[in-house]
């Protein structure tokens, strides 16, 4: 069993942002209008993938990937979806709201929050209301860190923010998407660090990982590092294909293809 821990389906709001014109180049076959959400699963059988994390994107022109809509996708494949919220930084009460519905009514277990879209670094006060309910909630956050790939500034990403949250938030689960590269060593020393920091490896290929987390994950590391995905931007398939030359333990293997990921979100 294989659960990809960030994938999303791309509504035509999304794709048609020009942000992401810096990725398309790397996109094999990229989506150009609405379609179906049999898409994505059929990236997902292709790849063995059993359970995908799929998530809503919010931002500040508006809702990019309701969660309405994420609901209405986990509906159709409930043994094959998870939901995870996304909610308006900008209006926080609202915002909790929200959160609170999606999880409660929704069953989602998770909440995403992507730093770079909001152009404000998750040490922000507008995010420390939704850390609080995340707590409550007992569900973990997900960030972004590292590059940028979209037309956006990277600075939101630098691990160094994922410090002072776990510090001050230290209940708080943070799974930090994309590795943190070029920052990667800063975020494997606050994965250290922190018992409820953890690494997804969203947006990479298994040969693009840098030797110092493929080190991490074999030692200490091995109830800490994620798999995911980022669907469509990298299809489960391609992401996994070179999996067999990091050489991990069948142990290890476990524990980053599912097991971690079902320990975090509870599933």
């Amino acid at each position: 069993m294989i659960i990809d821990a960030w994938i999303q389906h791309p509504t035509s709001r999304l794709i048609s942002l020009p942000i992401f014109d810096s990725l398309r180049k790397w996109i094999k076959d990229h989506p150009t209008s609405e379609f179906p959400i049999d898409f994505t699963i059929q990236a997902m059988d292709e790849a063995e993938v059993e359970k995908a994390l799929i998530c809503a994107w919010e931002s500040p022109s508006g809702s990019l990937v309701s969660n309405k809509e994420v609901y209405q996708w986990v509906e159709k494949y409930p043994d094959r979806l998870v939901g995870v919220a996304a909610v308006n930084l900008n209006t926080p009460m609202q915002a909790v709201r929200e959160l609170r519905k999606c999880v409660k009514e929704y069953n989602f277990k998770a909440l995403r929050m992507l730093p770079w879209i909001w152009e404000k670094p998750c040490t922000h006060r507008l995010y420390y209301p939704l850390f609080a309910e995340c707590v409550e909630l007992n569900i973990p956050v997900c960030l972004q860190v590292g590059l940028t790939g979209p037309l956006m500034s990277s600075e939101t990403g630098q691990p160094l923010h994922i410090e002072r949250v776990a510090l001050d938030f230290p209940e708080l689960k943070i799974v930090c998407g994309h590795i943190g590269y070029p920052w990667h060593n800063e975020m494997i020393v606050f994965a250290r660090k922190f018992p409820n920091v953890y690494i997804d490896t969203s947006a990479y290929k298994t040969n693009r990982y840098p030797a110092e987390l493929i080190q991490y994950m074999k030692g200490s590391g091995k109830h800490k590092v994620l798999f995911a995905s980022d669907h469509p931007m990298i299809t489960p398939k391609e992401c996994l294909k070179n999996l067999d030359q990091l050489e991990l333990s069948d142990e290890v293997k476990d524990l980053f293809l599912k097991k971690n990921t079902k320990k975090v979100f509870n599933l």
